[in-house]
């Protein structure tokens, strides 16, 4: 159990070079998930419709929660496709969820994005260096970008892009300090709270 350790290594306002980035750290993933997971906080219907022509299966959800005259919770269940800009403007914001294959739309997401905070992340598996007496732990390693924030868990909207490192719980920052090291960067801060 526990949640992995984030490492921010990398921030731009350009999305593009945080995307290019944090596909080089994924290279060196030893192996990576099939899928990718993709957050994005949606704000116009513009937005909505992009994601929806991008990703397979999107699930859209409100925002903030809302409730029915019975106090009854309610559930965003338009059909995107089917519903016009007008019937669907009161819903806003939507958040999207996502799985897509690795590999598949990360690069069109990316370009598709709103001012709303959003991520991509990957899971993998760390090589083991040797070295260190380290070796990669399935449940905790990847690759995460979280566009309009810094904080691995969404806190903060900020004009900037956070490329992150997971490692197991306990931490790894030599690790951490190597990966960021390959992209010609460095550990920008604390460790925080991961997936």
């Amino acid at each position: 159990m526990g949640n992995s350790q984030a490492y921010p290594v990398f921030r731009t306002t350009d999305a593009s070079l945080a995307y290019a980035q944090a596909e080089r750290l994924c290279a060196l993933l030893a192996t990576r998930e099939e899928e990718v997971d993709l957050f994005a906080e949606l704000r116009t219907v513009t937005e909505v419709r992009r994601m929806a022509e991008i990703l397979p299966r999107p699930v859209f959800e409100y925002t903030e929660e809302r409730t029915g005259p019975k106090g009854e919770d309610l559930w965003f269940d338009l059909d995107v496709a089917a519903t016009d800009d007008t019937a669907l403007r009161p819903h806003l914001p939507l958040d999207l969820m996502a799985k897509a294959p690795a590999g598949s739309v990360e690069e069109r997401f990316t370009a598709a994005l709103g001012r709303g905070m959003a991520s991509v992340d990957w899971h993998g598996l760390w090589p083991d260096d040797p070295a260190a007496e380290l070796s990669g732990v399935g449940k905790y390693d990847g690759v995460q970008i979280v566009f309009h924030g810094d904080e691995a868990q969404w806190e903060r909207w900020t004009e900037e892009h956070t490329v992150f490192v997971h490692v197991d719980k306990w931490g790894d920052l030599p690790r951490a300090r190597k990966l960021a090291a390959h992209i010609g960067s460095e550990v920008l801060g604390e460790v925080q709270l991961g997936w």
